[in-house]
């Protein structure tokens, strides 16, 4: 029900927050490093759990979806509500141990994760609510390190929100017809294909723009100006495979490349906050 290949969006990303905070106040702490870590694994749970629960009757009626854990009868919607709520209190308890700041905002979080599962009912603006969930990775990450906000991780926060609602938008042209027979709300269903792409494109050229920004603010070094030159080029290849006309590279576009983007630059980054 929770796909562990998912997990390479934002855990590198909490990662740079995690080693700017670093950073910025000294120390390496192990312990901290593990809450953290666990913080992404409860709350990727709760996210991915509440949103196949919720949806459950709508996955039932999609056949990309049918075969899902719940429609499909493997797990059953209280097995998995039970499941969310252990992810839930497993999350807000791990923040206590952290921080003062990061336990009381905790609640924020998991209501940001939890309501992207709604939005696909009311707004085709539900890609972006779904990249603000991803987004908190680096801020909260930093903010458990330091107890404190900075400009810089808030810079990598917006980048994640519209790296991921780029590509969530390419994610979801699969579902166009469908969403649109049971009136459900997306950017294909609002724009189309062709518009849903071309905005797609747009919110891609921000997140380029704004990984220079976070290097200049970092004041980085060769490391993080090749992490971000691969991220870029594989930014812009997804979006060369995938065309109105031909749906069939979605899912390696979705998956391949945006995984595979996230890792190498997180991994790049990390050495430039390190040793530059």
């Amino acid at each position: 029900m929770v796909r562990f290949a998912h997990t390479v969006f934002a855990m590198p990303f909490a990662l740079i927050g995690f080693f700017l905070g670093i950073k910025a106040a000294g120390g390496f702490d192990w312990l901290l490093l593990l809450e953290v870590v666990l913080c992404m694994v409860f709350a990727r749970n709760t996210a991915m759990g509440f949103n196949r629960w919720l949806d459950r009757d709508i996955d039932a009626m999609n056949p990309r979806t049918s075969r899902r854990e719940i429609p499909a009868g493997k797990i059953s919607p209280r097995n998995a509500m039970v499941f969310i709520i252990v992810n839930i209190i497993l999350f807000i308890a791990t923040t206590f141990f952290i921080n003062r700041l990061v336990f009381y905002l905790s609640p924020v979080a998991l209501f940001v994760v939890m309501f992207y599962s709604y939005t696909k009912r009311f707004t085709p603006l539900c890609h972006f609510v779904l990249g603000c969930g991803l987004a908190l990775a680096p801020i909260g990450a930093y903010l458990a390190v330091t107890g404190e906000f900075a400009v810089l991780p808030v810079v990598y926060s917006f980048m994640v929100l519209t790296w991921v609602s780029g590509f969530d938008v390419i994610y979801s042209l699969q579902d166009a017809e469908f969403d649109t027979d049971k009136h459900l709300h997306s950017i294909p269903q609002w724009l189309g294909i062709k518009g849903a792409l071309r905005l797609s494109a747009c919110v891609h050229v921000v997140t380029a723009l704004l990984v220079f920004v976070a290097g200049y603010l970092q004041g980085a070094g060769v490391m993080f100006t090749i992490g971000a030159g691969i991220f870029c080029v594989l930014l812009a290849r997804q979006h060369s495979i995938v065309k109105a006309d031909d749906l069939r590279r979605v899912n390696v576009a979705f998956g391949t490349f945006n995984g595979v983007a996230s890792c190498v630059f997180a991994a790049f980054d990390i050495v430039d906050i390190l040793c530059f």
